[in-house]
């Protein structure tokens, strides 16, 4: 089974370190920061979980730290608890680490007191002992240890403090140098007969490969998917053996004369598990004042209250937006000019070696020339977006979203956690989809995915802003036009999030039915954000990543586009050939041919859909790039273009299929054709049909 989770040794005397925790108490922090840029990310085996690895080197040893996901329990009622879960016992990590946040020890130890009942190889991290100290908390880490039976060493990861301190408990666990003794968990008398009736037969055939008591717990409880992995982990299935079916029936028998059936079971086990850690915390924990989270509670009385949370959220966006409109301007043009100007080079190197002309059109005027339309016009804007959202996580803002939102996805039959889907959505969609990993019911999960498209990614914001910018915040000038322009984009944003809703509500009611389920949603205290940090994440891990991906499939899309600009049928291009096809169907939209073969050729890249419309009008058989904006809108006004035409192109853009690499993305995470092909009419039919509506109301009332 250890092979099956590609846990990567160097070399046989390397030590695998399992990374454990509740969501929000830093744990990735922790990983980073030990593990910097020597990590690698995929996907469990058969899950749509990601994992993360990194290597370490601390003394004399090479350690693989393996970051499992974020749970708050080991009971398996999702994903990621069966991963974690599963991770912890079967893969034998020789140390398991559990990040614990000194801010919320109590409800963190938890997950500690079940991970002791798996394996003694444990060391606890109480991570944010910074915001502990701010919150004037203070923790007893000999005591907790002493409790515990393990070590208990305290860090700051942001800053780096305790993390040597750490890897040294570490170092001494996984080289048998310090002898950890776990408390043991000892529940009332009728369960602990219940174990000792089943017990020594598990014990026997385990043969030491597995804690007989957790696996003997675990079988009292009746845990499905726990079987399954035993089977497959021992080769051998553990209820067929005859004494253990015998005692285990036994041994329920005990149980069902108390009164206690497999949900109390349960309910007893948890609740003796909480009492446990209550009383450690009662014993090492102390609070110099009562009120240590009033700073916290009194700006979330305002960020998530009923009258305020929205409108604060949407004037968040808003500001987001203004920053990325205004900001994106000037070094989009300096990228621009850079990019055409080695164009210009790359031409007259062509000219010098004496290429034909087909090749140095096929090659600098389709290909080079759409990669350099993408990367100046998504680049800045990203640079800018990703940081500033990321911020707004780091800070803690963005669990706050999911709560202000959670009652209108719900009344949507749809689930809290899609608001912070959706939110990875304006960054990228395909990144959004990808985010819908966390939400555990498959259900929920889909009209999550299908309806992520409805919020404008990166690419198809320029497209937004440019029409925007030309025909309707162009009539006012100075610099009060950006913020008419960011009021006019957030309009439409907030319109992307209505249709996510009201597709929601659809899809739950019909292909997709079913009941919303609840989740536990965590506040994490707000916090500073670490703004170097976080410009080189969001820099590396979220901009590089989407504009690599946009560029692999914007250079085809080059390729193609010249070959039909520039082959003709008679007097007419292919590309003019195929507008003139589309063209009756396009204007009942409000749009013309052009504009829909734009879009459709923009499949790869939705970036490139302005440039195509501009290559189309003006008939030269090459992607240009005007001057400025007002010349653009001359060129558009002089074929055909309306205010109606500008609304119609920007509602066809917020609510269209979506681009290559999304489509490619659901396919892989719904590991379905049936489910790509609906999140690709879904989007796109609401588009025509809304279209079909604007467009031929404003005619039949005369208003163009």
């Amino acid at each position: 089974m250890e092979s099956e989770l590609r846990i990567e040794r160097i070399r046989p005397g390397d030590k695998v370190v399992a990374l454990a925790g509740n969501p929000n108490v830093g744990k990735s922090t922790v990983f980073n920061s030990l593990t910097g840029l020597n990590q690698h990310t995929g996907n469990w085996p058969g899950k749509t979980v990601t994992n993360a690895q990194g290597k370490y080197r601390h003394k004399d040893r090479n350690f693989i730290m393996v970051d499992i996901p974020g749970t708050y329990s080991l009971m398996a009622n999702s994903a990621e608890e069966e991963v974690a879960r599963d991770f912890v016992c079967f893969s034998n990590p020789d140390a398991t680490v559990i990040v614990t946040d000194a801010t919320c020890l109590e409800r963190n130890l938890n997950l500690v007191l079940q991970t002791l009942e798996i394996t003694p190889d444990v060391v606890v991290c109480v991570n944010l002992l910074d915001e502990a100290k701010r919150k004037k908390i203070n923790i007893n880490l000999k005591e907790l240890s002493k409790q515990l039976g393990v070590p208990v060493i305290g860090t700051s990861a942001r800053s780096g403090e305790g993390l040597n301190e750490l890897m040294d408990a570490v170092y001494n666990v996984t080289n048998e140098k310090a002898i950890t003794s776990p408390l043991k968990i000892n529940y009332d008398d009728t369960i602990e007969h219940a174990i000792a009736i089943l017990e020594p037969s598990i014990e026997e055939l385990l043969a030491d490969r597995l804690n007989s008591r957790w696996v003997t717990l675990k079988l009292l409880d009746g845990d499905k998917t726990l079987l399954k992995a035993l089977q497959k982990y021992l080769d051998f299935d553990l209820m067929a053996n005859i004494s253990v079916a015998k005692k285990l029936k036994e041994a329920r028998d005990v149980l069902t004369a108390a009164g206690i059936e497999n949900d109390l079971f349960r309910d007893k086990i948890v609740s003796h598990i909480v009492c446990t850690a209550e009383k450690i915390c009662a014993k090492v924990v102390t609070f110099e004042s009562q009120k240590y989270n009033r700073t916290d509670r009194k700006i979330d009385s305002i960020l998530t209250s009923r009258l305020f949370g929205i409108p604060i959220m949407v004037g968040m966006l808003a500001v987001v937006f203004w920053l990325t409109i205004t900001g994106a301007n000037y070094p989009s043009e300096l990228i621009a000019t850079f990019l055409f100007w080695v164009e210009d080079r790359l031409t007259d190197f062509f000219v010098w070696a004496g290429t034909p002309p087909w090749v140095h059109g096929l090659l600098v005027m389709g290909i080079y020339r759409t990669l350099a339309w993408v990367v100046s016009v998504m680049l800045p804007p990203m640079a800018i977006f990703f940081p500033l959202f990321t911020l707004l996580e780091d800070l803690g803002y963005l669990p706050r979203v999911a709560f202000n939102l959670d009652n209108l996805f719900k009344k949507a039959c749809a689930h809290g956690k899609q608001a912070l889907t959706m939110c990875m959505g304006f960054g990228c969609n395909a990144a959004g989809v990808i985010g819908c990993r966390i939400i555990d019911s498959p259900r929920e999960r889909l009209i999550a995915t299908i309806t992520n498209n409805f919020v404008p990614c990166n690419g198809r914001f320029p497209t937004l802003i440019a029409i925007i910018t030309m025909f309707f915040a162009g009539v006012v000038a100075g610099p009060f036009q950006s913020i008419v322009s960011t009021l006019l984009l957030t309009g439409v944003i907030v319109l992307g999030v209505m249709m996510t809703l009201l597709i929601s509500r659809i899809l739950s009611q019909t292909i997709l039915k079913g009941i919303p389920s609840s989740f536990t949603l965590e506040l994490p205290p707000y916090r500073k954000p670490q703004i170097g940090r976080v410009i080189v994440r969001s820099v590396f891990n979220r901009t590089l990543f989407v504009l690599g991906r946009a560029v692999a499939v914007a250079a085809p899309a080059g390729l193609v586009i010249w070959v039909l600009a520039n082959i003709h049928v008679g007097e007419l291009s292919l590309l003019s050939h195929c507008a003139g096809f589309l063209d009756p169907f396009a204007k009942l939209l409000g749009l013309d041919g052009y504009i829909l073969m734009a879009f459709v050729l923009g499949f790869p890249a939705n970036e490139i859909v302005v440039p195509i419309i501009i290559m189309s009008y003006i008939a030269t058989g090459n992607i240009l790039e005007l001057d400025n904006l007002g010349q653009l809108r001359e060129l558009l006004v002089s074929h055909g273009w309306t205010w109606l035409t500008a609304v119609c192109v920007m509602l066809f853009s917020l609510m269209h299929w979506p681009c290559g690499t999304t489509c490619w993305t659901i396919k892989k995470e719904t590991q379905s054709w049936k489910w790509t092909i609906i999140s690709f009419l879904v989007p796109t039919i609401t588009g025509i049909v809304i279209c079909l509506i604007v467009a031929n109301s404003v005619r039949l009332l005369g208003l163009v």
